[in-house]
């Protein structure tokens, strides 16, 4: 399985653990891995190091969020969708230390495949900001 596509699967996991509420984590991503059918370990792993990463750093990352979006917004009013995607793209760019303009690009893609008509524009801007902010390079 491909970068991608694993990053897609986890797209899809980190949006359903938004929208349950059993909130068990380790139940919900076996859970999702076995009905998924995905047997490559290595997209396994990645997985996982995502949905286990973004939740221990969720805090942080909200508030990454937070300061990446306008003054008169907040967190509450962005759709699960893009909250989703912007969880996944700032762990990969933060603590992942996976190349920004590939996370970028991705994650914009799924908001093109999954979110609404502003959501590309919208997930590219605060990631774009996150990354100036930040001054990541590469």
């Amino acid at each position: 399985m491909k970068r991608t596509e694993a990053r897609e699967e986890a797209f899809k996991l980190l949006y359903s653990l938004q929208i349950i509420t059993d909130k068990n984590i380790e139940d919900q991503t076996r859970i999702f891995l076995e009905n998924s059918g995905i047997k490559d370990d290595d997209a396994i792993k990645y997985i996982k190091d995502i949905i286990y990463g973004t939740n221990s750093e969720n805090e942080k990352i909200e508030s990454i969020i937070s300061e990446n979006i306008k003054a008169d917004w907040d967190i509450k009013r962005i759709s699960k969708i893009d909250l989703a995607l912007l969880k996944l793209g700032i762990f990969e760019i933060i603590y992942s230390k996976i190349p920004y303009k590939v996370v970028i690009n991705e994650v914009v893609e799924l908001a093109k495949k999954y979110g609404d008509d502003t959501s590309k524009s919208f997930v590219n801007g605060v990631l774009g900001s996150v990354v100036k902010k930040n001054n990541i390079e590469g």
